[in-house]
């Protein structure tokens, strides 16, 4: 079918082609995340609230908006996208070491830039996406020209610059985000297991080096608090109260909620969500996750040997969204250690909550692809 016609058809067909199986969970979850984030809001910040929630409501608005946008453009155009959103973020990435606006006493890194009208925005969220995208063409154009050494080359340049960016912020949370999702990106392409045995020894052996040179002292205490509970009243007090609120929501949660959480709105959201909506609310919400979670693992399965780049960047997106969702649960479980990693279109946050619709944007492109091919 000529290009012209591809694409007249893709505009008659739109809403029939439409991935529904993906879409619906992540607007289902953003409704969670805002009914939870208004009482949280209310609970915690009173004086700040219409202005907090609003300019939340309107994020999810515009990453509807933008994600929508994205679905409607071809998948080879994407790759222009790809490299734009990547250089744009190495510039940030540089900016925010430079910008003199910091957050590091309060958060515990200097990661983000605060911008006109939008405000405060983390540029390592969209060195993901760039990332993603990116890494996704150079794997597809090794294994089609056989150039694997200069790949190689090439994925460590585009893979290293923002990740020293990032660690010199430092933050390490999201450093570890961009090296899951490489490795996931990496094993889906095709290596052997014995560079993957060799690569995670080396990890470990890096370990007492991050230890003693990188790690900050909050971070040591998180990892303490993760392997021995109870050591530090004062470094476990985050998951003592994380643990009492999850149990306080009972079967069906409660309205008014007593139990004091930090960083309830943001980091610590899932322990609101068991809070006022309890047990149902919380498994609702893991439903749906692994609903949209597993389609777009089905959909890479079925567009792998058509468009090779196009999954790849959803095995890349569906790696980045399920570490944030493990790490998050975990950690307000007291399962994994404590992480600045907030929940996917859940916690507050503009510029995540752009960013995680911009790929769910892209998701969608490449599965209106594959629905319109098939049709």
């Amino acid at each position: 079918m000529a290009k012209t016609g591809f694409e007249q058809l893709k505009k008659e067909t739109y809403f029939r082609i439409m991935d529904y199986w993906m879409l619906v969970p992540v607007l289902i979850i953003s409704l969670i995340g805002l009914y939870v984030l208004r009482l949280v809001l209310i609970e915690k910040f009173a004086e700040a609230y219409t202005t907090s929630f609003y300019r939340q409501l309107g994020a999810v608005l515009a990453g509807i908006l933008i994600a929508l946008i994205l679905s409607v453009i071809e998948v080879p155009t994407m790759r222009l996208i790809a490299w734009a959103v990547y250089a744009a973020s190495i510039l940030l990435l540089v900016y925010v070491l430079v910008d003199g606006f910091s957050m590091e006493e309060t958060w515990g890194a200097d990661s983000w830039l605060n911008l006109p009208l939008i405000g405060s925005f983390q540029p390592s969220e969209l060195a993901k996406i760039g990332l993603v995208m990116t890494t996704a063409l150079v794997f597809e154009w090794m294994s089609a020209k056989q150039r694997y050494w200069q790949g190689s080359m090439i994925l460590l340049a585009l893979l290293g610059v923002p990740l020293l960016l990032i660690m010199k912020q430092p933050d390490f949370g999201t450093a570890m985000v961009i090296i899951f999702m490489f490795v996931c990106m990496l094993f889906t392409w095709g290596i052997r297991w014995r560079y993957i045995l060799l690569g995670l020894a080396s990890l470990v052996a890096l370990i007492p080096l991050a230890w003693f040179f990188y790690f900050e002292d909050f971070q040591k205490n998180r990892i303490l608090t993760f392997l021995y509970p109870g050591h530090d009243p004062a470094a476990s007090f985050h998951l003592m109260q994380a643990r009492q609120a999850i149990a306080s929501g009972g079967l069906a949660g409660n309205q008014n909620a007593t139990v004091y959480v930090p960083v309830k709105e943001s980091d610590f959201i899932y322990t609101a969500v068991s809070e006022h909506m309890g047990f149902i609310g919380t498994t609702a919400l893991l439903v749906l996750v692994f609903f949209f979670l597993a389609r777009t693992l089905y959909v890479a399965s079925k567009i792998h040997e058509r468009r090779p780049a196009a999954a790849l960047t959803v095995v890349g997106f569906s790696a980045w969204l399920a570490f944030h969702y493990v790490e998050n649960l975990g950690m307000c479980l007291g399962l994994l250690p404590i992480t600045g990693i907030p929940l996917p279109f859940v916690s507050l946050g503009g510029s995540a909550m752009i960013v995680n619709y911009f790929a769910l944007g892209v998701l969608l492109s490449i599965s209106l692809d594959r629905n319109l091919s098939e049709k």
